[in-house]
């Protein structure tokens, strides 16, 4: 493959990467293929000039250089890597045009130069990022592109499941570094629309925000709303009038239809920048589901009506490519192994899915609570250093949350988890970073509930949801330990392992105040099929296989504990849904519904027995 000649022959992961707002033009560029590539171990590249210097080796974008799809291979550490190409940029897009870079997800810290010139930087490596090359591109019908992708090993980052030591062990797994997910040129108007946010209501209309850059006074912002039937409705907004233009889509009785499992109905949705003369200057086209969410007491409600959310926990990882999906089938494979398996919608855990997970996600009608990669904080720095993942977290997490906002397979965001990593200093750590992001969250999305921490520690008050994690193993300790509901003492993550006590509160959370309640994590059955029992021994002995608590004997007793511990909570009238500890096996972790590598470990028509809800187990 070609570093340095445009586009290779063959590109991984051309689909584009933002399928809920596209340009129909289709004026954009993948930049997903062959980079040149160099290691900068001891992050010198700047002093050592690798800005103007080609780089030593190559690799595939958007993988990382720690998978087999990058080429590369290399599990270790990286404390700074360097990606450089030359890019061709396509001669029928118009002079006059603005020029845009989009980044899914770079690790951590990006920096970037065009012809060796400095154009932007970004810190978080889970969010997405764009710049504008205008400037930088003009006149030149090629230019080089350069990123520096800084990775620090001891800096106290949000790095989800990614272990802080060389082996994966327990629940962490080989690190992401750099570029990771799709890298794309587009051609845009010089006004052009940015992302709308779209929100349903209970009236059956939708309020779209549709922000425009560089605009100016007598240019209108219109929205066509369609279904299959054909045009609903069409709004108007003048630019200048607002800071960000604002129209509302009523949708009359007779074609409404509420998007949620079993009818995830999409209405599509059209946006256009016109000027004073009528003239389209920019149009996306996109989608939205008409779909509401509200708190009755203990149930949360979908379109005014108690949905029990049996959510399955989805860590996003796969052998080949780690946290990069393979491929947009493999995204949409997981969605389906969740849905034959008798789940409606998933926890994504300790990631921010990319976009075009979410867009299946919203066509196929799988729940999903978004959720960011906290961890990374625990075991590293003196106490005190813990007090520096505050601005970090939460600048990250309202990107995040900015970003997904118009997904209706949302319903609910989950900005930490098992933020016991914080407890010093009589919580005030804790305490701090929690109501940020919580508050930060609500400022942004008054539509979901926000759960402040899953699991552990709840230090908000008025947290919308309460929960905790439970990964006992015997069905009737397990059915004594949620009991309490109903008399309203759920159970909780006590912190007895430090002995935890603040202002004679035990444990780690306020106390409970009658919220929507659920268990977020349980099950995590430690499983290996008979055919690799043997081969699984031999990595339980070198600490490569690991589960929760003691691995079941046989198949019969999986089935009797996954179903003993399901009935516990799905028969609760006081429980709102459960997450299942989890979809596949992920390296060490032997306690998925599916293998690594997606292969079936049991009988699905079982699982669908266990995990169907009421109408699979009584049947």
């Amino acid at each position: 493959m070609s570093v340095d000649g445009g586009l290779t022959e063959e590109i991984p992961r051309p689909e584009h990467p933002r399928p809920q707002f596209v340009r129909p033009d289709g004026r954009w560029l993948s930049l997903n293929g062959a980079w040149g590539f160099e290691r900068d171990p001891g992050d010198s590249g700047l002093e050592r000039g690798l800005v103007q210097a080609e780089l030593s080796g190559s690799i595939v974008v958007p993988f990382a250089p720690e998978s087999e799809l990058s080429g590369i291979g290399d599990p270790d550490f990286h404390e700074a890597v360097w990606y450089r190409r030359r890019v061709e940029l396509p001669p029928d897009w118009p002079e006059e045009d603005r020029v845009l870079l989009h980044c899914q997800a770079i690790d951590h810290d990006a920096t970037v130069w065009v012809d060796g010139v400095e154009v932007g930087r970004h810190r978080g490596g889970h969010t997405s990022f764009s710049l504008d090359l205008t400037d930088a591109v003009a006149g030149r019908p090629a230019v080089t592109l350069v990123v520096r992708a800084r990775d620090p090993r001891h800096e106290l980052l949000p790095r989800g499941k990614q272990a802080t030591w060389f082996h994966g062990t327990h629940a962490q797994y080989p690190r992401t570094t750099g570029i990771w997910q799709p890298v794309w040129l587009e051609s845009v108007p010089r006004a052009y629309l940015d992302r709308a946010r779209i929100t349903p209501d209970a009236a059956g209309a939708f309020d779209v925000e549709i922000p425009v850059r560089h605009g100016i006074p007598g240019q209108r912002v219109r929205a066509t709303l369609g279904d299959d039937r054909g045009e609903i409705t069409v709004t108007e907004c003048a630019v200048g009038r607002q800071l960000v233009p604002r129209v509302r889509l009523e949708v009359p009785q007779d074609r409404q239809r509420w998007w949620g499992p079993g009818d995830p109905h999409l209405y599509d949705l059209r946006l256009e920048l016109l000027d004073e003369a009528g003239t389209t200057l920019d149009t996306l086209e996109s989608y939205a589901g008409l779909r509401t969410i509200a708190i009755d007491g203990h149930r949360i409600l979908l379109n005014g009506e108690p949905v029990f959310q049996r959510l399955v926990l989805d860590q996003g990882y796969w052998p080949q490519s780690l946290m990069t999906a393979p491929s947009e089938a493999a995204l949409v494979a997981d969605i389906e192994l969740g849905l034959a398996a008798g789940f409606n919608g998933a926890r994504i855990h300790q990631k921010i899915a990319e976009e075009r997970f979410l867009h299946h996600c919203d066509r196929l009608g799988y729940l999903v609570w978004g959720e960011f990669p906290d961890w990374g904080v625990s075991g590293q720095g003196a106490a005190g250093q813990n007090q520096k993942p505050g601005p970090t977290f939460v600048a990250q997490w309202v990107e995040a949350v900015e970003r997904d906002y118009s997904h209706p397979a949302i319903v609910g965001w989950c900005p930490l988890n098992e933020t016991h990593q914080f407890l010093h200093d009589r919580f005030t750590v804790l305490d701090d970073v929690t109501l940020a992001m919580y508050w930060a969250t609500k400022g942004i999305d008054r539509t979901r509930p926000v759960i402040d921490a899953s699991g552990y520690s709840h230090r908000v008050p008025t947290t919308d949801v309460w929960d905790s994690h439970d990964y006992t193993q015997d069905p009737e300790r397990f059915a004594a330990h949620m009991a309490g509901l109903a008399d309203g003492r759920p159970h909780e993550n006590t912190g007895s392992n430090t002995g935890a006590c603040v202002d004679g509160a035990p444990g780690y959370s306020l106390p409970y105040a009658g919220q929507p309640y659920f268990c977020s994590e349980y099950g995590g059955i430690w499983w290996v099929p008979e055919a690799q029992r043997s081969e699984a021994d031999a990595a339980h002995d070198a600490g490569e296989s690991w589960g929760y608590g003691d691995r079941v004997r046989d198949e019969e007793e999986f089935y009797a504990r996954a179903e003993g511990l399901t009935r516990v909570l799905d028969r609760d009238p006081m429980m709102f849904g459960y997450c299942y500890t989890q979809l596949t096996d992920v390296f060490q972790e032997k306690n998925g519904i599916y293998g690594f590598d997606r292969s079936e470990k049991f009988d699905m028509a079982r699982i669908r027995g266990v995990f169907g809800g009421a109408a699979a187990y009584e049947e």
